[in-house]
């Protein structure tokens, strides 16, 4: 368990690489360095699990059931703060979200970042395409169109254009 944790952990840091014009507050990798602590805490725990089970050690049975129920009871706080927390983050992530696309011209390190995401999510725009009628780029085109990386991947001649919304 503490292997496949330390994997979840390291995946998470490596992918934050980039997605990290998007999440701007530096606190977005808390989570990951958490379930990395929480690795090496479970790798120790199952440590001391095994050797108090080889040697028949009361006390280290006793250890390794305390340090169980006081992990169970952290996983259980955990969960309901998330709960209870989703839809700010939710929140604060569409806001920096937005403020990213505002800044799309097309050309600029955020702009492929920008691509980037919506080409690997298939997705347009924060919540769907029309979100692209708000920002400067959209304006500033002619054509009343989104970027092409909001374009189906099946769809070869896809202009970004709104009047076509089955292409996007």
């Amino acid at each position: 368990a503490g292997a496949g944790l330390s994997y979840v952990g390291g995946y998470v840091i490596n992918t934050y690489k980039s997605y990290d014009n998007f999440l701007q507050d530096k606190y977005a990798l808390l989570p990951a360095v958490i379930i990395l602590c929480v690795a090496v805490v479970m790798f120790t725990i199952g440590l001391i699990g095994c050797c108090a089970t080889c040697r028949e050690s009361r006390v280290g049975l006793g250890l390794f059931l305390a340090i169980i129920l006081i992990i169970f009871i952290a996983e259980v706080s955990a969960f309901v703060l998330g709960f209870v927390y989703r839809q700010k983050v939710k929140t604060d992530v569409q806001g920096t979200m937005r403020s990213v696309f505002d800044k799309y011209d097309g050309k600029n390190s955020e702009s492929n970042v920008v691509d980037y995401l919506q080409e690997q999510l298939h997705c347009c725009g924060v919540t769907n395409y029309s979100d692209w009628t708000t920002t400067q780029w959209f304006n500033s085109t002619s054509n009343s169109s989104v970027p092409l990386s909001c374009c189906r991947q099946d769809m070869k001649n896809c202009t970004g254009r709104l009047d076509q919304p089955q292409e996007l």
